[in-house]
């Protein structure tokens, strides 16, 4: 493809060059002559090159599409860009600085930030070449296709010490890549962001249950969910990003705006720990979905209404929850209504 272009480019070149000396103006008030050639020949000229250049065109469209988009079950690494240095992050632990091991045969997936200014992640023996920006979280990934070590540069001016920001990427066997896992495991990254979860006190308004003041986090990460504006979004690194730093910014719907703005007080790979944690929280509660307004500050279990101050009736279709779970059918009889949670035995039960 490029020895057509740079051939159809040359040539082009050459044909100006060649008429603009052969068809000159010779003399002071010379005008010129018109003449009538074959239209076929100049339809011809037209039309063929502009099919063969679409061809071109739609073929290099699918290499494209093909190599932009992520494959599934691809091994995460997570990378954070500082002045001047690569830092890498396994789920499973490893840590890693300018220095990226991976396997030999499997899509990874690169999720990039910045801690400082703009830096650029190139390895130019891979084709990937991605601005890796602060506050914003982007993505690309790779398959390695034999093992080796593989220069790994940054490619966007950032600072006095640029150029020693450099590293590499050693492609190791399967078999190898899984004994040096085990090697350098320093506890997983989800863990980590448990316990960061935890010392932050997230984990007492992110709680599920009915004194729940925020949303409920299993099973979130990578699902859509309804905002206040009644807009959806997918819960994925910029949005927890966003939602820890800017939390007024996209308010789930059904809770009310209190979290308080972390912004300085973590790093990138402190959110990273704690994007690891939401993503692995599994199916452990369920969600509880607020039946208050949506402006209220604390949502009710959904079909609960103990004190009978809820516009709810019964045979009443319940409001739609936020995260997208069905709400349960509305009562009909004082039997069936639940009870208030009075208790810890209240509270929704752990599933096996």
């Amino acid at each position: 493809m490029l020895a057509v272009c740079g051939g159809v480019g040359l040539t082009i070149m050459i044909c100006i060059t060649v008429f603009a000396i052969k068809y000159r103006r010779r003399y002071e008030g010379q005008l010129a002559i018109e003449t009538h050639e074959s239209p076929w020949a100049e339809w011809g000229w037209t039309i063929v090159p502009f099919f063969v250049f679409m061809v071109m065109f739609y073929w290099s469209a699918i290499i494209f599409f093909k190599h932009t988009t992520i494959p599934k079950n691809t091994l995460d690494v997570y990378v954070t860009g500082k002045q001047w240095m690569w830092k890498f992050q396994h789920l499973d632990g490893q840590r890693e600085i300018n220095q990226l091991h991976v396997p030999l045969g499997r899509p990874v997936r690169l999720v990039m930030s910045s801690e400082d200014v703009i830096h650029s992640f190139f390895v130019p023996a891979f084709r990937i070449h991605m601005d890796v920006l602060p506050k914003k979280t982007s993505y690309t990934w790779f398959e390695a296709t034999k093992t080796g070590t593989f220069h790994l540069f940054c490619s966007q001016y950032c600072g006095t010490e640029h150029a020693g920001m450099i590293g590499s990427v050693i492609v190791m066997e399967p078999q190898d890549y899984e004994k040096w896992l085990i090697s350098n495991s320093q506890g997983s990254m989800a863990i980590r962001g448990q316990e960061l979860f935890n010392k932050l006190a997230c984990n007492a308004c992110h709680t599920g249950n009915a004194q729940a003041r925020a949303p409920y986090l299993n099973n979130l990460y990578r699902k859509p969910i309804t905002l206040e504006s009644g807009e959806q979004v997918i819960v994925d690194e910029n949005y927890i990003r966003e939602s820890i730093y800017k939390p007024n910014a996209k308010i789930a719907a059904g809770y009310a705006n209190i979290m308080p703005s972390y912004e300085g007080q973590l790093t990138e790979e402190e959110i990273q720990l704690l994007v690891a944690y939401i993503r692995a929280m599994g199916s452990g509660f369920d969600q509880m979905p607020p039946v208050s307004n949506p402006t209220g500050v604390q949502p009710y279990p959904a079909g609960g209404n103990p004190d009978g101050s809820l516009p709810y009736k019964a045979g009443q279709a319940n409001q739609t929850p936020a995260t997208g779970v069905p709400a349960p059918k509305a009562p009909t009889s004082a039997a069936e209504a639940p009870k208030a949670p009075q208790s810890s035995k209240t509270q929704p039960s752990k599933k096996e």
